[in-house]
């Protein structure tokens, strides 16, 4: 296939074009100034640019939407650009995550009740649209790998756990969820897969493993980190059971506190 990627330059994007390649896709990725982009030709735009993502998604074979708008309407650049690529495109796989199930009771799958904090609640009605228009949905834990996604971003300064730290955590390797992206390309229309990792540490394990070991009140996170602290305070358990039985998906790096560990 040849693939058309948004968000090729983030934190997943190497990693998908890198998956993409292995597989023996040719890959084409959004980028806002020119640049060289390994792995893959260039397309130049943004999100905002619905008539050069709908060419790009009409000159390929499949597309996944990788990127994200961080600006005040980011919810509604999100879904002109997601409905815009879905439909130009024959394959269409979207980002969504896990936060927008709240806290879960027990061990939780795609079809769980969805309880989203407010900083991803908007998320909830995208996915809808998505699915409903026949998008595929690739959901996954927090991120990690490379000592360059949020965990990082957030906990590498004062390294504080919010409360006692109790919370679990669902957490995915950057490489592993690469992976499960090339697989959904031969999803069915209408599929959602969840992609977290074996394990499901602590809070306060992941920052004991960063080099941390006090702990931080929710007030007071929320004031330093913003609502994401509201994120990142969800006790949260997950089953990728069924990426595995459909897709053949089996997450390859088994130690997430081991990775987070290394040194940087």
């Amino acid at each position: 296939m040849n693939v058309f990627i948004t968000g090729g330059t983030g934190y997943l994007g190497p990693a998908t074009i890198a998956a993409l390649n292995a597989a023996g896709h040719s890959v084409s990725a959004l980028v806002r100034t020119p640049r060289e982009v390994p792995g893959a030709t260039t397309v130049l735009g943004s999100l905002t640019d619905l008539d050069v993502l709908r060419s790009a998604a009409s000159h390929a074979d499949a597309v996944i939407h990788l990127a994200a708008d961080y600006g005040g309407d980011g919810a509604r650049v999100d879904r002109e650009a997601a409905l815009a690529m879905l439909s130009a495109s024959g394959v269409y796989v979207h980002t969504g995550g896990v936060w927008v199930y709240g806290d879960t009771d027990g061990i939780a799958d795609e079809d769980a009740p969805q309880n989203p904090p407010a900083i991803v609640a908007w998320r909830a009605e995208n996915e809808r649209l998505v699915l409903e228009a026949g998008g595929r949905l690739v959901m996954p834990g927090l991120v990690y790998g490379g000592h360059a996604g949020l965990i990082e971003q957030f906990f590498a300064g004062p390294l504080q756990y919010i409360g006692d730290g109790a919370n679990r955590w669902p957490l995915v390797h950057r490489e592993d969820i690469a992976d499960l992206y090339v697989r959904a390309l031969d999803a069915p229309a209408g599929a959602r897969y969840l992609g977290v990792g074996p394990g499901e540490p602590t809070l306060r394990e992941v920052v004991g493993a960063l080099g941390g070991s006090s702990s931080i009140s929710l007030e007071a996170a929320r004031a330093s980190m913003g609502p994401i602290a509201e994120a990142f305070a969800l006790d949260q358990r997950f089953t990728s059971a069924r990426a595995h039985t459909e897709l053949g998906w089996t997450p390859r790096f088994p130690d997430p506190l081991g990775e987070l560990a290394r040194p940087r």
